[in-house]
């Protein structure tokens, strides 16, 4: 996943500036954030799975919140497609649900 997030920011930073120019504005930043975000919680996936006392749900919440979250912000980057907004919250509450589930410790 962090390979993927990192080949990801590289294909955005040298080969999509032509569709972040047709799609506008907000394309390249959005990319920007999915890649950051992507990164981040890559990481948390690893240290998660790699850990004493794996815990399965944070890490299925944290899983599957970066893939909404970041996911719909790369198609978003580079179609345009901006009711796709409407989805990534979705993905941002996943996410935050993973963090305070590995919080609490149970």
């Amino acid at each position: 996943m962090a390979a993927l997030g990192v080949i990801l920011g590289a294909f955005g930073a040298h080969g999509l500036e032509e569709t972040f120019a047709r799609v506008g504005e907000k394309a390249a930043g959005w990319w920007e954030t999915a890649v950051f975000y992507h990164l981040i919680h890559a990481v948390a996936l690893y240290v998660i799975a790699v850990g004493a006392g794996f815990r399965r749900g944070p890490w299925i919440c944290l899983a599957i919140g970066l893939l909404v979250f970041s996911g719909t912000l790369y198609v978003m980057a580079v179609t345009g497609i901006t009711k796709l907004g409407a989805i990534t919250p979705i993905g941002g509450l996943l996410l935050i649900v993973g963090w305070l589930w590995l919080a609490a410790r149970k």
